[in-house]
């Protein structure tokens, strides 16, 4: 299943949804079905597609993921710390002995401010974006690469032109300290890594040789027989760490990516993360012994303490484990690892979300609107038949999906909110009172939190769902929540045919009659509803045939070939 995102509208700002990294969105969220246009001659670049994607979870997921960020962050933290301590107890000592000029000790202070404050700003809780931690690297490391070149430049300087006893030494300790320090704790591929130890390993060669070449006690040194290979030995010293330094990233990356490739949760793997929200994130996984490809939500560990969240969480799994209608999402297992890590798996969906159809496409025509919602009530009709109310339906959770060689399956997804009708255990976990949904699509009762919802309920979130299909807006689009939520208790909802005024006259009937304040007043049940839509004379027609049309020519290329990789590549 891929990641729901609405942030591609704003509108949606205020619902509770999965937001998809937008990489990973962008290569993604398209569907994976075959191009009618494709011919035989392309299976190839499909099996190649796959062996990249194959390429890309197994190898540049780890250095990609919000772990790795996470990973980047602890480790800067660690290096600053180290670098913070260490030149503030040799601030102390050139405080104390007072033996090096007032601008070393100066420089050297300011060296030490900079790494005390990006340690601070590391150990805060501000969230910080992958460019501004490669901001934090660069400080971290080049605030000492830049004091060590000006600590060199003075040690080699007042070492040759001592007037008894000059002597070249050798400056290289605090570079391969350096080095070794960034290797050890920054996650980084080689060639990047290999691209910064050398430029550190070349400052102090840089050093040497402008010595060499304009400092005339540097020089004079250079004659007498002990000097004669300690240019060649310099290079080769630093070469060699650089070396040393460039391998072990390469060692400690594979390892690295040996325990992501690891990474199980029972019998399935995680290949890559789709998308995280509220509660935890949600994964790309592939069975072990079955090799198929799914999809699994993860429980954050520091919200498996809640009672309440871990409650929702199970009442989610149980309430879709009861369903069995094509178009409802599928649930395959459920379970908990020895370091009580909650997880349960479904079924894996290429498509899109409808909310990001309408973001991408705009409004639907209505044939195609009453093709998907005809397909969303069915899976509603088998819920509230065992007596279950979703209290959650937005477009977030209503995917557009191709499923057994159907294009525009409606799947039905997301049932954390789902409460049976009669009273149970169940019931107590949502108090009396509170709002539930997300307040687009919520309706009055929820919004005034007054009386139970039912069925009913769903169908005036149905009726929501319609009208931004049709519109492209919801029925009530304030800035502020609290504003929308106060909308749907008090305020009739505007015409449809207002903003769309092609809508046929029977449709907007149908949509106003399932926006109505008063639950007595909408269709009573979910199969009424359907009954209605379906009973329309519509101008257009829409069918599996037309939706494959339409993904034939919508479709990005790019995003079909890597959805359709990922089914390939789990049947390798």
């Amino acid at each position: 299943m891929l990641a729901h995102d609405s942030s591609s509208d704003g509108q949606f700002d205020l619902a509770e949804t999965i937001e998809s990294p937008a990489r990973e969105r962008s290569s993604l969220r398209g569907a994976a079905f075959s191009d009618p246009k494709l011919d035989s001659h392309s299976s190839g670049a499909f099996r190649a597609a796959a062996r990249g994607l194959v390429r890309l979870v197994d190898g540049a997921s780890p250095h990609l993921s919000g772990e790795t960020q996470g990973l980047l962050r602890r480790r800067l933290l660690i290096a600053s710390s180290l670098f913070f301590i260490a030149f503030a107890v040799f601030e102390l000592r050139l405080l104390a002995f007072n033996d090096a000029p007032t601008w070393i000790a100066v420089t050297h202070l300011c060296v030490t401010a900079v790494l005390g404050a990006v340690a601070a700003t590391l150990a805060s809780k501000a969230p910080l974006s992958l460019g501004k931690l490669r901001v934090a690297e660069l400080l971290v490391f080049g605030d000492p690469a830049f004091y060590f070149v000006i600590l060199s430049q003075q040690k080699l300087q007042l070492a040759a032109n001592l007037p008894e006893g000059a002597h070249l030494p050798v400056i290289l300790a605090p570079w391969m300290m350096l080095m070794f320090t960034y290797a050890l704790f920054i996650p980084n591929n080689w060639r990047r890594a290999l691209a910064v130890i050398g430029a550190m390993g070349a400052l102090p060669l840089l050093v040497i040789f402008f010595q060499h070449r304009l400092c005339p006690g540097f020089q004079a040194c250079m004659l007498r027989d002990e000097y004669t290979n300690y240019l060649s030995e310099q290079v080769l010293i630093t070469g060699v760490n650089v070396l040393i330094a460039t391998v072990g990233v390469y060692t400690i990356n594979s390892l690295r990516r040996q325990v992501f490739e690891a990474k199980q949760l029972g019998q399935y793997r995680l290949k890559e993360l789709l998308g995280s929200g509220g509660m935890g994130e949600v994964y790309l996984a592939e069975h072990q012994m079955m090799k198929r490809p799914c999809a699994i939500k993860v429980i954050r560990p520091e919200k498996a303490g809640d009672p309440r969240t871990m409650a929702r969480f199970e009442r989610e799994v149980r309430s879709t484990a009861k369903l069995s209608h094509w178009n409802s999402i599928d649930i395959y297992d459920y379970g908990s690892t020895e370091e009580g890590v909650f997880y349960y798996v479904m079924e894996y969906l290429p498509g899109h979300n409808i909310g990001e159809l309408i973001g991408d496409y705009g409004p639907m025509p209505p044939a195609r609107v009453v093709y998907l919602m005809d397909q969303v009530c069915k899976a509603l009709r088998e819920a509230h038949g065992i007596g279950l109310v979703h209290r959650d339906i937005k477009p977030a959770n209503l995917f557009c999906a191709y499923r057994g060689g159907e294009f525009d399956v409606a799947k039905l997804l997301d049932f954390g909110l789902a409460k049976p009708v009669t009273a149970s255990a169940d019931a107590e976990l949502t108090q009396e009172g509170s709002i539930t949904g997300s307040p687009l699509f919520m309706s009055p009762e929820q919004a005034a939190g007054e009386r139970e919802a039912d069925a009913r309920s769903d169908i005036y979130s149905l009726g929501c769902v319609l009208f931004y299909l049709l519109t492209g807006r919801p029925p009530f689009d304030h800035q502020k929540s609290v504003r929308v939520i106060i909308a749907h208790a008090t305020e009739e909802a505007p015409s449809p045919r207002s903003i769309n005024p092609d809508l046929p006259i029977e449709l907007e009937e149908i949509v106003l009659r399932c926006l109505e304040k008063d639950p007595e007043l909408r269709y009573q049940e979910v199969e009424s509803l359907r009954q209605a839509l379906l009973d329309l004379e519509l101008a257009d027609e829409w069918s599996s045939e037309h939706a494959a049309d339409w993904w034939a020519q919508h479709g990005c290329p790019e995003r079909k070939a890597k959805a359709a990789a990922i089914l390939e590549a789990a049947a390798v």
